[in-house]
């Protein structure tokens, strides 16, 4: 009733229809990536944890722009099936699958090894690759498990394949963060699973995804004007 008696006012109710029209107007609509008709044909992107979620839905927008699509995945099975259903969707066979755990620094040199051996360009790079929720663990190489997959694994990757993406210009690197890094903090010992006692388990993704965010802004920073 109090809602029927506050529009019963011209003014309010006037009011209440041009912020409701407002509102409106200003309103975005859903983002549909096939309205941008940006053709990639000609550039090799590589996107990590390209399996599922977001990853899956860059890589398989990538692949419908022509671009060639490099599929950086932990599992060969998930891997696989991926390549299979973005092939099919897009009609792109110049998609292919490579093996990468971001988790282990070795991984990541025998990825860009491989990489810097097939490639002769890499125009996006897409650190999509993450994982929350994990147990407690040391990596073999000594590391914080989720903060190695998180983190450390894209560092790696992204400084490994720097020169091939300055022969590629104009190229763009992206880190795929999350609002949550605002609950964050950097402590570098957390990177060998010290000093870890006053957070919950859950809260080590918040950190890694801070981590991503300064690893960005500062990589952004010494690239600035260098086309990348």
């Amino acid at each position: 009733m109090e809602l029927f008696a506050f529009l019963s006012h011209p003014i309010w109710f006037f009011t209440f229809v041009l912020l409701v029209i407002i509102l409106r107007a200003k309103r975005k609509g859903p983002w549909n990536p096939r309205q941008c008709k940006k053709d990639l044909t000609g550039k090799t992107a590589i996107v990590t944890g390209a399996n599922t979620g977001i990853g899956k839905m860059v890589a398989t927008d990538l692949a419908r722009r022509n671009a060639r699509v490099i599929l950086a995945c932990r599992s060969k099975e998930r891997g696989q099936k991926a390549l299979t259903e973005i092939r099919e969707q897009t009609g792109n066979r110049n998609v292919t699958l490579a093996i990468l755990d971001t988790s282990s620094l070795s991984s990541v040199r025998t990825f860009v090894e491989r990489i810097l051996q097939e490639e002769k360009r890499l125009d996006i790079l897409v650190n999509n690759a993450g994982a929350s929720g994990l147990p407690h663990s040391i990596t073999p190489e000594g590391f914080e498990k989720t903060f190695a997959t998180n983190h450390l694994g894209p560092f790696l990757l992204t400084n490994l394949l720097l020169d091939l993406m300055k022969h590629s210009l104009p190229s763009r690197i992206v880190f795929v963060s999350s609002f949550i890094h605002t609950k964050g903090v950097i402590n570098i010992k957390h990177l060998k699973g010290e000093e870890l006692h006053d957070l919950h388990i859950s809260e080590y993704y918040n950190c890694t995804k801070l981590m991503n965010l300064v690893c960005s802004n500062e990589l952004a920073r010494r690239l600035e004007g260098s086309g990348e």
